[in-house]
């Protein structure tokens, strides 16, 4: 299971590589973000959670969609724990024991009457992970579950009736599913009564820097600092695609600050298929809330700002270098720097 951790408010500040923030970052529980599109997430997690509306979390494998689960638990009142299946990893026959318990005796191997997950959270939270590949079958009691609060074990004749929060996360197009009648509408509709969209990594490209010094705070060998991460590690790690999102860039770091024999990470650490991934296009946030003149200075700022980081780490920190690949006199590049406060010096080498 992996988590993503907060870190310190000094780790999120000292990245030279960063992508400029907003004016607020967010964080909630074990998720950090400085990007403008986990904004509607964090501001949903604060709607719902002193509450008991089933909430459906939608998006790729990695996003994070079990932390925001946990970010909606611990917000609410609830007394009992958060209980997580993935209802992908069990066949029908486990998962519905796993779900509502056995009786002894009531299939091969039943030694004895065993709960399960809904008593177990009775008074919290039940996580269903990929709620998307329950079974048909499966899906018809889920759903009397969810309507009448009570079931019986596997085996069982004796109604058992819970208090539980239900949250649900997928990786799959669930409305999809309803049209190809591989998951029932009735069902669908329960569980998403609130519903909560993940972004992917690759929309949330402010974050990669953030995450990634994070991980290799995490992943650092006992009684030693962690490996600062050089500028080509980043200039990597910011032009992948992420298809794995934040697992992917968890076990990349993980990796690095094991496999790398210098006192710092740098690309020749970093796993081949990142190195060597083709650039992605550059994706610019819409903010709807701003008048179009204020988002395009902003946005301009933001990019010549990026421009000049970029050609002051190949430049090495030298300022007449960086003029001319910027194809700017000197005196303008130095105005920039004291406009931006970019310190030159965080871009050479050591």
């Amino acid at each position: 299971m992996h988590r993503f951790l907060v870190p310190d408010e000094s780790e999120l500040d000292r990245h030279p590589l960063r992508a400029n923030p907003p004016p607020e970052r967010t964080r909630h529980g074990n998720i950090i973000s400085c990007s403008p599109t986990m904004r509607p997430v964090f501001e949903l997690i604060d709607s719902v959670a002193d509450s008991n509306t089933t909430v459906l979390i939608e998006g790729e494998t990695g996003t994070g969609k079990e932390e925001v689960a946990r970010a909606i638990h611990h917000g609410c009142k609830r007394t009992g724990d958060m209980i997580a299946v993935n209802c992908a990893a069990l066949p029908e026959p486990l998962l519905e024991s796993e779900l509502f318990g056995h009786e002894k005796g009531s299939y091969t191997g039943a030694v004895g009457q065993r709960k399960g997950r809904f008593e177990l959270a009775d008074g919290g939270t039940l996580f269903l992970d990929e709620v998307g590949d329950i079974p048909p079958a499966m899906q018809v009691r889920l759903l009397r579950v969810l309507q009448d609060k009570r079931f019986e074990r596997v085996g069982g004749t004796e109604p058992i009736e819970v208090d539980v929060r239900v949250i649900a996360a997928t990786n799959r197009d669930l409305t999809r599913l309803v049209r190809k009648k591989r998951f029932r509408e009735d069902l669908y509709y329960r569980l998403n009564v609130i519903r909560i969209e993940m972004p992917p990594l690759r929309d949330r490209p402010e974050d990669i820097p953030l995450l990634a010094d994070h991980f290799a705070a995490k992943f650092a060998r006992p009684g030693q600092p962690s490996k600062p991460i050089t500028p080509d590690a980043m200039e990597a790690l910011l032009r992948h695609s992420w298809p794995g999102n934040i697992r992917e860039l968890e076990n990349a770091i993980e990796r690095a600050s094991v496999t790398a024999r210098g006192p710092r990470i740098t690309s020749a650490d970093l796993p081949v298929e990142i190195v060597h991934a083709p650039a992605r296009p550059v994706s610019i946030p819409v903010d709807l809330s701003r008048p179009l003149p204020e988002v395009l200075r902003a946005t301009v700022c933001d990019v010549e700002k990026q421009y000049i980081e970029r050609a002051l780490r190949k430049a090495n920190g030298n300022v007449g270098r960086c003029a001319r690949i910027c194809g700017l006199s000197r005196r303008s590049i130095s105005t920039k720097l004291a406009e931006y406060q970019i310190d030159k010096d965080r871009f050479r080498s050591a």
